[in-house]
């Protein structure tokens, strides 16, 4: 309407009033063609971070995680007796704040922080521990970690049933802050094992509240229900959007937490995570895409970090299904695949091509069997088998999880069985919870796997291989196997249970029930904003000492 009137009629009052009209809409058209504050933005403000976490949390129940991701997102509302150091990866101490082993090496006794408080503010006590170790291994919860626990005197009695009587377990309440375990054999490195999220203390009230004590999958892990013990409180969590945490108003060393809130996105597409990254969303990606590697490294090395860490990526074999139940199809299949170059051209992040299934280096441990590179071998043993050249060898798939790189690496190995041997193979994906499901079932041909340890010891890989470990996963058993691990936790002699460990890595690569690929370097974005946050060989980051920054402009 204005611009109907000639500017120069308009009386002084109204000249006035159109002139701030006219400065109103300038301002707000600044305002709309200027840079929005993103969430990153508003983030590094209120001291809100938001991460990337590759895919939804199976549950928030701290003994049944199926994955790192999983485990990840459960660290940021429990706590347990140790914690990892987020730079070495050592323990240090968390709810306890002291310990000490009798001389013996199978007593040890924990002294809790009299401050530790669950989120609705009863104490944190060590009937709380003594519980959640009973409910670890209760045979009707069927954890997947709870072979961990086996180091407790009679963990493995009461979880197979040899025992029923749950206070024979070797966890005991001293007081209401002195724990004391007793082990079944030394453990020197328990306080390592204290800080997987199998070893958290839960709150039995709140639990019981909402269904049986070991009763998997009821609403206690819900926001409004979950009482947890860690840096933040479970606020919200919107399955495949987001999980988000507020920072506890309990936490016995609440000054330390700098971050006010939490945000973990499941974003499984590597691409899709780092266009999110790109545009201002998230402060920290769990990966990047392949592709995007030699841009970043070029261009914005200060966000694009490679480090090693300590994970081994491989191929399983189901050993219940034909062919796969002839040791000679999962050898010539595991020695048709050339690992390094699947590093050199595919992957192409640092990894390390990978022989033998624990990564090299773990406590001064290097495995010396190695599953090779030979094809003219995988020929032969293919033909012994009865499928020369490939003929008659059944259709199977390789079942991956939905992620580029995965596929990447399928359509390689694809490739490679189809030139090198003959054989034809699908690739068959799924979302990482139905993936996680259909191998937990076996209900799957071959499928790509990863192992991250959970601490400093070749335990941490060859543990999960027994035939009694949940995370095993394969169908495959081997009585010599589980013998040599036994051995392995008897002895005191650090050099003859590394010899028990090289006769267990020697085992899996004659029989290969997994075939080995490559070890790990974690290659993510980071933004500069982000402090208090470092690369280590677990991968895992207590988010207590992480801060965040305005990015320098």
């Amino acid at each position: 309407m204005w611009a109907s009137v000639p500017h120069a009629i308009l009386p002084y009052p109204m000249k006035t009033l159109f002139r701030s009209v006219v400065l109103a809409f300038a301002l707000l058209s600044l305002i709309a063609c200027g840079k929005r504050e993103t969430k990153v933005d508003a983030g590094n403000r209120t001291q809100s971070i938001h991460i990337g976490n590759l895919g939804e949390p199976n549950d928030l129940d701290p003994h049944i995680p199926d994955s790192q991701n999983s485990a990840t997102v459960v660290m940021a509302f429990f706590e347990g007796l140790t914690q990892y150091d987020p730079k070495t990866s050592q323990p240090v101490p968390a709810v306890a704040e002291r310990w000490e082993v009798a001389a013996d090496n199978l007593t040890w006794t924990f002294h809790l922080r009299p401050n530790a408080k669950w989120s609705n503010g009863d104490p944190v006590t060590a009937g709380d521990f003594v519980f959640a170790f009973q409910r670890m291994l209760s045979p009707r919860l069927g954890a997947e970690y709870t072979y961990m626990l086996f180091a407790l005197k009679n963990g493995e009695a009461f979880n197979t049933g040899k025992i029923t009587d749950p206070a024979l377990i070797g966890a005991r309440a001293a007081d209401a802050h002195t724990l004391v375990l007793t082990l079944s054999h030394p453990v020197p490195y328990l306080p390592s094992m204290l800080c997987h999220t199998s070893w958290y203390p839960l709150h039995r009230a709140t639990i019981e509240k909402y269904g049986a004590w070991d009763q998997r999958g009821t609403a206690w892990t819900r926001p409004g229900n979950l009482v947890g013990n860690g840096y933040f409180t479970l606020t919200e969590w919107k399955p495949n959007q987001y999980v988000r945490g507020t920072k506890s108003a309990t936490y016995w060393d609440r000054a330390a937490v700098k971050l006010n809130e939490v945000f973990f996105y499941p974003i499984e597409s590597e691409d899709a995570e780092e266009r999110t990254f790109r545009s201002g969303q998230l402060h920290v990606t769990s990966t990047i895409p392949i592709s995007k590697i030699a841009v970043y490294r070029k261009d914005h090395p200060e966000l694009f970090h490679p480090e090693l860490f300590l994970g081994t990526y491989a191929y399983r074999f189901n050993v219940t299904r034909p062919p796969f139940n002839d040791v000679r199809v999962r050898r010539a299949l595991a020695m048709a695949i050339n690992r390094e170059q699947i590093v050199r051209d595919v992957s192409r992040g640092y990894q390390v091509a990978a022989g033998h299934f624990s990564p090299p280096g773990i406590a001064g441990f290097t495995a010396q069997a190695q599953v090779p590179y030979d094809l003219a071998a995988a020929k032969k043993l293919l033909a012994e088998a009865g499928f020369p050249g490939g003929a008659g060898f059944p259709k199977v798939e390789v079942l991956i999880n939905t992620n580029e790189g995965h596929r990447l690496i399928a359509e390689a190995i694809q490739q490679m069985w189809r030139k090198g041997l003959g054989i034809e193979v699908g690739i068959f994906n799924q979302e990482s919870k139905v993936w996680a499901t259909s191998m937990r079932s076996l209900n799957y041909d071959i499928a790509r796997y990863a192992w991250i340890g959970d601490y400093l010891d070749p335990s941490t890989f060859l543990d999960i291989m027994a035939s009694d470990s949940g995370n095993n996963q394969t169908g495959w058993k081997n009585a010599e196997y589980d013998r040599l691990l036994n051995a392995a936790k008897t002895t005191a002699d650090p050099a003859q249970r590394y010899a028990y460990f090289q006769r267990c890595e020697a085992i899996l690569a004659e029989e290969c029930p997994l075939a080995p690929i490559y070890f790990y370097s974690r290659n993510n974005l980071r933004l500069t904003s982000v402090k208090g946050w470092y690369g280590n060989l677990l991968d895992f980051h207590p988010l207590k000492g992480v801060t965040l920054e305005a990015d320098a402009k």
